[in-house]
């Protein structure tokens, strides 16, 4: 009876907690999103959000994203935001709750994080949200739009892309559950053996294919002014529709094995990927579905689709390459033909009814712009599609945040890729190249150009020890593979890392692959061009403080899994932030550290790496387990031979002539040295005794001569 009663006093004592949830700051904040709000009800038990009231009247509900949408930041941890949507499903607000992306709070700050956030206040979730990672459109507020483009952030391209995928996902969850009209129809699939020969105009009168058009006329009582107002509209042929679309469902084989052929129906399936849903769109007359400055592989302006309330992101996969071409029968010529990608957070039911929206937007001069909306009913047979019994999630099945930033920077990774390939080959074959030296030394001042321009200061290819925090906290959370592909480089570029670790060393990447490194070496061999004196730490102390950056290195991992927060703002030990990814823009004092170590660089060879970078010194413990030692020595080296010793900047060969590995940045100055018959005392000394014989003949036939 005694343990009963405990368990209730227990029980009754964690009750109050249960409601204590809600706290007097975010019921403030809440009230901030929903300003007329007069009451906010606690989180429903059912599902995570919470009802806002004006009197009896639901305005809507908001929620904290982390509890529908776990979706990890650029550091390994969600962002937590919280979010408000009213009953129609428009955003009345985004209030960032916490986060631990680097670049906004040890770089960029946090302004511009709150000045994106602050973009969705009075968007839609009828409307396609894009983000604009290069920063080359401005934020569209058109209202007959339902194209909505926001600025980025440069240098945050990961975090934004990730916010937006975070709030529209969680939205989403909100709205199906919650709010009327957003409720999905049963799910439909293409029928897989529904196929017969069919030609153009048979596909469109079976309403496999789906046509649409406007005559001038109806777009002149929608603008409510004729098209001879606005100077640069298209003429419209008297008699003939200002636009005319046609549009099917590629993925049936019975449209798309008749438009395409069964060779380019499969070739596009297979290149467009599994899972993929593929809308083509035709178009003819004065006004097409793209504009002039449409980018291919990009979302088109002119062109959206709603279905169920919802924006349904299309996206061109600019696949027509000539093994993929339309080519169906009595097919008429087009202007413009387009296949898209249809889905994003929304996802798309192709059995449902559906709406492509044209944006039509005319100027009538530089001043003024006249905009209309047409609605284009999508509604294929229903011959063409079965009902799912069971279908996953959009938010399941949709394509990762990550392939869409691999497919957006594909040409720095193709550049990145062959500059990785050619270095390997140049360390593979050292031996013969290093017989070279002009070549050694052009090629290693181009790479370190390559590294600290490109990589560096352009693709934002620095690794940081802040990487190693979020593989150990991903490690420590439970691992997902997707947090580092969201940064194709990056992953590139630690993945390359890794494995030559255990070939060549730390010394590849500290040597050649990274830009603050590269940027050291610059600031050196500066120092020498002004003749400033070069000052060489006495091996004894030398040996002393190259094992400062280990003590560095474990309290910075030690301090991440006390405090993520904490960590983030040690690793500005790192000068990488504030020398490569802001171009030295930054707070005073965090320049005048990066500056300092470059200008200590000048006279001490690349200070920083020898003694405090712990993103070197844990390169260098899996270093440890390289399998081969390339760096050749012979017998004189060290003893008595000190010249590779000498012309190591870093101080990476002991006296007695064996290379530390640890702190070799893999320059291949003591190679050069070692092939070189000139230089190599070792080789020198060969050749003498080679050419002893010779020269004891040559001074025995002189004598003879002279007697």
């Amino acid at each position: 009876m005694a343990g009963r009663i405990m368990l209730l006093l227990a029980f009754l004592m964690l009750l109050p907690s249960a409601h204590a949830e809600l706290t007097d700051k975010k019921r403030a904040l809440i009230q901030e999103l929903f300003p007329k709000a007069t009451v906010i009800e606690d989180k429903l038990a059912d599902f995570p959000v919470y009802p806002v009231y004006q009197l009896q009247e639901l305005l809507g509900y908001a929620y904290d994203s982390v509890d529908l949408s776990r979706l990890q930041g650029f550091a390994g941890k969600p962002i937590s935001m919280l979010v408000g949507l009213d009953a129609r499903g428009r955003f009345t607000g985004v209030r960032v709750l916490d986060h631990h992306e680097p670049v906004f709070l040890h770089g960029l700050g946090e302004e511009p994080l709150f000045e994106f956030v602050d973009q969705y206040t009075g968007r839609s979730l009828r409307e396609q949200i894009i983000v604009d990672t290069s920063n080359s459109r401005r934020g569209a507020r058109d209202p007959k739009s339902n194209v909505v483009h926001f600025d980025g952030v440069s240098k945050a391209t990961v975090s934004v892309l990730i916010i937006n995928d975070t709030v529209l996902s969680s939205a989403l969850k909100v709205a199906r559950a919650k709010l009327e009209g957003f409720t999905q129809s049963a799910p439909t699939r293409a029928r897989a053996d529904f196929f017969e020969p069919l030609s153009w105009q048979e596909l469109v009168d079976r309403g496999y294919i789906g046509h649409w058009q406007a005559s001038a006329a109806a777009v002149e009582e929608i603008l409510g002014r004729p098209l001879a107002d606005y100077p640069g509209a298209p003429e419209a042929v008297p008699g003939e529709p200002f636009t005319e679309l046609f549009f099917g469902y590629i993925n049936s084989p019975m449209v798309g094995r008749n438009l395409l052929g069964d060779d380019g129906y499969n070739r596009l399936l297979e290149k467009a990927g599994k899972g993929a849903q593929i809308l083509a769109v035709m178009s003819r007359g004065p006004f097409t579905h793209l504009s002039d400055d449409f980018v291919p592989a990009s979302a088109p302006d002119r062109l959206g689709m709603v279905q169920n309330n919802l924006a349904v992101e299309m996206r061109d996969l600019n696949m027509f390459d000539g093994t993929i071409e339309l080519q169906a029968e009595g097919m008429p010529d087009f202007a413009q033909q387009t296949l898209f990608r249809a889905g994003g957070n929304a996802g798309f039911n192709p059995g449902a009814d559906a709406k492509l929206r044209l944006n039509v937007e005319l100027a009538r001069n530089h001043l003024m712009t006249d905009r209309a909306t047409l609605d284009v009913p999508v509604e294929f047979s229903d011959d063409l599609f079965e009902t799912v019994e069971v279908a996953p999630l959009p938010e399941h099945s949709r394509e990762p945040v990550w392939v869409s930033l691999w497919k957006e920077r594909w040409w720095q990774i193709s550049l990145l890729v062959t500059g990785l390939a050619v270095l390997t080959v140049f360390f593979a074959r050292q031996k013969s190249l290093s017989r070279h030296p002009k070549l050694v030394h052009r090629f290693r001042w181009g790479f370190l150009f390559f590294t600290l321009f490109f990589l560096g200061f352009y693709a934002q290819g620095q690794l940081s020890v802040v990487n190693i925090y979020t593989l150990f906290l991903a490690l420590w959370d439970g691992f997902s593979l997707n947090v580092f592909l969201l940064d194709p480089v990056l992953f590139i570029l630690w993945t390359y890392t890794f494995i030559t670790l255990f070939i060549w060393g730390r010394g590849l990447f500290c040597g050649w692959l990274c830009p603050f490194g590269a940027l050291q070496e610059m600031a050196a061999w500066l120092g020498e061009k002004l003749k400033f004196r070069q000052v060489r730490v006495p091996e004894r102390w030398h040996r002393k403080l190259i094992l400062l950056k280990y003590p560095i290195l474990v309290g910075l991992l030690g301090t991440a899994f006390y405090s993520l927060t904490l960590a983030e703002r040690l690793a500005e030990v790192e000068p990488f932030k504030t020398g490569i990814t802001l171009f030295f823009v930054r707070y005073w004092p965090f320049v005048v550290y990066a500056v300092g170590l470059l200008v200590i660089g000048m006279f001490i060879h690349k200070f920083y790496c020898r003694y405090l970078c712990p993103l070197g010194a844990g390169l260098a413990v899996l270093g440890r387990f390289r399998l081969f030692n390339w760096l050749d020595r012979v017998e004189l080296c060290g003893n008595p031979c000190q010249h590779c010793k000498n012309a190591c900047g870093i101080n990476a060969i002991r006296k007695d002539g064996r290379v530390d590995y640890d702190e070799c940045i893999q320059c291949l100055e003591c190679v050069v040295i070692l092939r070189d018959e000139d230089q190599c005392v070792d080789k020198r000394l060969k050749n003498k005794k080679k050419n002893l014989p010779e020269i004891l003949a040559t001074d025995a036939r002189t004598i003879i001569e002279v007697t």
